[in-house]
Order: structure tokens, then sequence, then C-alpha cells
């Protein structure tokens, strides 16, 4: 094989590895890409319970906030309008009205205006006692009922921040990726220009 032939067969090889080269080019950043764009979905269900009970503790949490702002007596009333006297109230007067009665006997004024009075006296204190530590535990629970929706609040605040989080850091990473893929390709089709013009000046100078 002469010269003239090397030159020809090198010059066509070179333009035939630029165009294989420009038509076979992937962007490698394609392989990874996949697995960055199944990150939403593949943590998305372990967020999403909590994400979903802070929705709904929100309206329940901004509506008795609401009602305690704008009219606090009235919670109150409603809080208090479930009032029943403790199992042990009744003990405690009749325990009460007993002495009470012993002592009116013994003074002398048994079944008088005056032994009627204090009798009333004994039952307003004890059921104010009963009515006002009724009150006060109840007050507790609905403080415990505020903070346990607090809580949910919290909770879907944290998990809507981590599942934003994890969903922006993909994104970045598919952005990156998908710029560094696109330099390499670039870089290549130059790679390959090069080959296809190099291969065109061989074959000028044996044609």
């Amino acid at each position: 094989m002469n010269s003239r032939n090397v030159g020809i067969g090198a010059g066509a090889a070179g333009i035939g590895a630029g165009l294989a080269g420009m038509f076979q080019n992937n962007n490698p950043a394609d392989a990874g890409m996949g697995y960055y764009q199944q990150i939403p979905g593949a943590v998305s269900p372990y967020y999403q319970p909590y994400m979903e009970a802070g929705k709904q503790a929100i309206p329940k949490l901004q509506g008795q906030y609401d009602q305690l702002l704008n009219n606090p007596g009235q919670k109150l009333n409603q809080i208090g309008g479930s009032f029943q006297y403790s199992p042990g109230y009744q003990f405690a007067l009749q325990q009460a009205l007993g002495g009470a009665g012993h002592a009116a006997a013994a003074g002398g004024y048994a079944g008088t205006p005056m032994h009627e009075q204090q009798n009333m006296q004994i039952a307003s204190q004890l059921g104010n006692q009963d009515y006002y530590n009724w009150m006060n535990h109840a007050q507790q629970l609905y403080g415990a009922g505020l903070s346990g929706e607090q809580g949910f609040t919290n909770q879907g605040l944290t998990a809507s921040t981590s599942m934003s989080d994890q969903i922006a850091q993909a994104l970045a990473a598919q952005a990156d990726m998908s710029y560094k893929g696109q330099l390499a390709n670039t870089e290549a089709s130059g790679s390959n220009w090069g080959n296809i013009v190099g291969g065109l000046g061989t074959l000028a100078a044996f044609l």
C-alpha cells in the first residue's frame, strides 16, 4: 500500500472517529440524574405523616388562641360549663353539716335561722372549693391539649423544612451534574470536531 492510500485511510479514519464520537456522545450526568429525581418520592413517606398532622393542628390551635385572645372569660365559662361536683364533695358536706348540727344542738340554736344560715355558708364554701379545684385541673388539661397541638405544628414544621431541604439539595445536585455533563459534552464535541478537521486536512494533503 502506497503512502497516498495510507494518508487517505488515516483521514477517513479521523473523520469517522469524529462523527462516531459526535453521534455517540451521551451526557455523563444522565446516569446519576435518575437517582436524584427519586429522592423526593423516596423520603416523602417518612415526613408526610408529620406534615399532615401539623397541617391539621394549625387551624385547631389558631381557633383556640383566637378565643383566648378575643374573649378569655367566655373560654373560662365554656370550660366551667361542664363542671360536676367531685365524688368526695357530698361526703365532705355531710360531715361538715353533721358537725355543725351537733354544735348547734349543744348551743341550743339547732333548727333556728342562724343554724340554717350556717349550713348554707358551709355548703357554699365547700362547693366553691370543689369548683375551683375542678377548674384548676380542667385548665391544666386544657393547657396540655394546647401544648399537644403546638407539638404537632412544630413537628409538621420540622418535617416540612427537612423535606424542602432534601428536595433543594437534590435539585442543586441535578443542576450541578447537568452543568458538568454539558461541559463534558462541549469538550468532547470540540475534540470530535478536531478529529474531523484533522482528517479533512490529511485527506486534502493526499488528494
